[in-house]
């Protein structure tokens, strides 16, 4: 069934949905994705990029490759994602700054309803659905504490870190931001895009596009011969990347970034000290409820979230 300018219209307002939660450290588009029913669709478009489908271009045309890589779905959503990270990204900042509880409360809201809303994809809850949801857990909460290392410069660091942190981008839960803050190389690649250094710019690059596409053929393949384990291990990682986006958290250690200011690096969640008296108790209360009925809505509301469309 073909889709309508409307439908392209919602898979574009969903990419703005991807790329605020791309701003905003500890969440990812991933997550945003899987809430609203393109996840898939998104893995199966990009992992039809391989070497056949190159031959397509040059032997059958444009129009045959842009079928096959499903190019009306990506050209809708990747605008939506340009438009959202151009727009939004100064926004989200200054509400991360300025109401850091009540807007990390709305993405725990957020999470916790997406956490429930996935797992209602698992056909069945055995031992090994169990296992990865506790591997998904574990792992995700690990990074979320873990503190950032001194690595190489190297090129092929740099590629390899760029690998890692798209692959990170489009998993559930888990930031490619704070990947790349692990790796030591957060700042690194900031200061390279600042400077515009082509040959770290073009390097990292490059390591985004080969993670990318051979992660997405790794994911869809995930999806069709273990279903039910990679859905388990995905919530996994949104149940334990809620240790990152706690309302209330006390900062350990902190970085200065290349505009001189002090970011949080290692933080703790902690209970606010006194919950009777806090002043922002009941906001924060109602912004977690918000987004999750933002969720619990839009699943609802979702005629068919899990169909993909060529």
């Amino acid at each position: 069934m073909a889709r309508s300018i409307k439908d392209y219209a919602i898979i574009s307002l969903k990419g703005l949905g991807m790329g605020a939660a791309d701003v905003v450290p500890g969440v990812s588009g991933g997550t945003i994705a899987f809430i609203s029913g393109i996840y898939e669709e998104l893995i199966n478009s990009l992992k039809s990029f391989d070497l056949a489908t190159i031959k397509l271009l040059f032997s059958d045309g444009i129009a045959a490759f842009w079928k096959k890589i499903n190019g009306n779905f990506l050209a809708a959503l990747f605008l939506g994602i340009a438009i959202s990270i151009l727009s939004l990204a100064k926004v989200i900042k200054y509400l991360l700054a300025e109401h850091p509880v009540l807007i990390w409360s709305f993405f725990f809201g957020l999470i916790i309803a997406s956490s429930l809303m996935i797992s209602k994809q698992i056909n069945k809850w055995d031992f090994k659905a169990i296992l990865g949801l506790l591997f998904g857990t574990a792992l995700a909460y690990y990074i979320t504490i873990a503190a950032p290392a001194e690595t190489s410069t190297e090129l092929w660091f740099v590629f390899l870190s760029g690998m890692l942190a798209i692959c990170a981008m489009i998993l559930p839960g888990i930031s490619g931001a704070f990947i790349l803050l692990l790796l030591g190389k957060y700042e690194f690649i900031v200061n390279a895009l600042s400077d515009i250094n082509i040959k770290v710019i073009i390097t990292f690059i490059l390591g985004c596009g080969v993670g990318l596409i051979s992660f997405s053929h790794v994911l869809g393949w995930l999806f069709k011969k273990y279903h039910n384990m990679t859905i388990a291990i995905l919530t996994g990682f949104m149940i334990g990347s809620l240790n990152k986006v706690c309302p209330w958290k006390l900062t350990l250690t902190t970085r200065i970034n290349s505009h001189g200011e002090t970011i949080p690096v290692t933080q703790q969640s902690i209970l606010p000290n006194d919950f009777a008296g806090e002043p922002l108790i009941f906001g924060a209360i109602g912004m977690a409820i918000v987004g999750f009925l933002l969720i619990y809505l839009l699943e609802k509301f979702s005629p068919d979230n899990n169909q993909t469309e060529a």
